[in-house]
């Protein structure tokens, strides 16, 4: 691997890392007013103002997310690999954070709610960190790839099968959240379903998700691992291919 990719590897884990800790801050103040005793489900009441307030941030920390991304690179598939890596370091070491500084969650099974973007997403903590790992793997295959051969792209059905999956997974943190939201947005008069729904599941009305629908999970799963390993496959041929000339560049450089 060339030194300036290694160089970005280490800055940007950096980064993500002191990120995470950054947004595991913000959940502790958040937990010291609202839930002293402990976070678990029924969400105590917020103000629907405070409600948006998390969406826009939520949504402000995509961008943090990607920024860097756009910064180190002109080409899309990397900008997208190094968002990846991005988003799956944050993820996890958030979970670490939290574990450093409230000893939560108490189990990978502890439910949490992960996301408010379009509707509230809830599930065990395990489900995303499986994901976030993944999305490491895929951007490490996608930079590999790209270090090796800048002709390297992941093959259509790589695609498919990844876009597949991921759709797959969100069905399953989202489909219990999302009926709930549904029953509730006929009485309510905002326009956002996915607005109406986070304040509805935060205002105290009792929501305790149900059983995670973890065959949804394992089908997203299986499908994006076929994807990951397409991608992998895609780049070892590639890689094998123009190997002479990847070698003959860098004696140039």
């Amino acid at each position: 691997m060339r030194p300036d990719i290694r160089r970005a590897f280490a800055w940007m884990t950096v980064f993500y890392i002191a990120m995470a800790y950054l947004e595991s801050a913000v959940v502790v103040y958040l937990r010291a007013l609202y839930y002293p005793e402990g976070f678990d489900f029924p969400l105590v009441p917020m103000r629907g103002s405070l409600v948006a307030t998390e969406v826009w941030r939520e949504a402000a920390t995509l961008l943090m997310l990607l920024a860097p991304a756009a910064l180190i690179t002109r080409s899309r598939i990397e900008r997208f690999a190094w968002f990846c890596f991005g988003f799956g370091v944050w993820d996890i070491f958030y979970y670490v954070w939290l574990k450093v500084l409230l000893d939560w969650p108490s189990s990978l099974a502890s439910r949490d709610l992960l996301f408010l973007i379009p509707v509230p997403w809830v599930g065990p903590v395990w489900a995303p960190c499986i994901i976030s790992v993944g999305l490491i793997l895929l951007a490490l295959v996608i930079l590999h790839g790209r270090t090796r051969s800048a002709s390297y792209r992941i093959p259509a059905w790589s695609w498919i099968a990844l876009v597949s999956g991921a759709a797959l997974m969100i069905v399953s943190f989202t489909l219990d959240p999302l009926l709930r939201a549904e029953e509730l947005h006929a009485a309510s008069s905002m326009r956002s379903l996915g607005e109406a729904g986070a304040i509805a599941l935060m205002n105290g009305r009792e929501y305790i998700p149900a059983h995670f629908p973890w065959p949804w999970f394992v089908a997203g799963l299986i499908l994006a691992l076929m994807g990951l390993l397409f991608a992998a496959r895609r780049a070892g041929v590639e890689n094998s291919e123009t190997l002479p000339d990847a070698t003959s560049f860098e004696g140039r450089v």
